[in-house]
């Protein structure tokens, strides 16, 4: 059976042959980092930078998310970093929901092959596609138990650039992330009980 890496790269290939999926004049913006990683954050599409170098998260909300993960005593290699929508929408506009649909297969194979314990999304539209009644202001920073992984929905990096306040509650909950890996706050009220996903998501775990 073919390891982890070598998934990840027929997936890749796969992606790149499917003409099917929109906004395929832009280019694919694939996930990256270490394949063995506890974590995985999971943004909404790719940026101006993101599209120009295609890689993801390598612009000032890429910058930030780097400068937060180093603050826990993490490096960008330690952890996986991928989005929903792998290529950019015009003028970095929200991804559409049939964008998001079209796309979440790839994501779902991604979540497969890598087999995180968390998963991290980044920003609303990453949380409510595991969390459709979720509000990102409420839910931000809780750990919600999904299956046999758990669900930490995080303020999208580009959001505390534009808010100090938001910056404050992303940073406090980035600190929570050792613990949650290694279990130490697992009696915490962070933890919700498992709600009932869409059938369009249960595939994800």
């Amino acid at each position: 059976m073919a390891g982890k890496q070598e998934r990840l790269e027929e997936l890749r290939k796969e992606m790149l042959n499917d003409k099917s999926l929109p906004l395929g004049n832009s280019a694919l913006v694939f996930g990256e980092g270490s394949i063995n990683t506890d974590v995985m954050f999971i943004g909404e599409a790719p940026g101006f930078y993101e599209d120009r170098l295609g890689r993801p998260f390598v612009g000032r909300a890429g910058q930030l998310l780097d400068k937060l993960v180093k603050e826990i005593g993490w490096k960008r290699e330690d952890v996986y970093i991928t989005n929903i929508v792998k290529r950019r929408p015009p003028e970095n506009r929200d991804p559409l929901p049939e964008e998001i649909e079209a796309y979440a297969p790839y994501l779902a194979s991604e979540i497969e092959i890598l087999n995180p314990r968390i998963i991290a999304p980044l920003g609303r539209f990453s949380m409510n596609y595991f969390l459709p009644t979720a509000k990102i202001s409420r839910d931000q920073g809780k750990a919600f138990i999904l299956g046999e992984r758990l669900l930490v929905p995080l303020y999208h990096p580009a959001a505390a650039l534009r808010s100090t306040e938001v910056l404050v509650e992303l940073r406090e909950s980035f600190k929570k992330l050792p613990d949650i890996v290694s279990g130490k706050i697992l009696a915490s009220e962070n933890f919700s009980a498992k709600k009932e996903l869409p059938s369009s998501q249960r595939s994800l775990f």
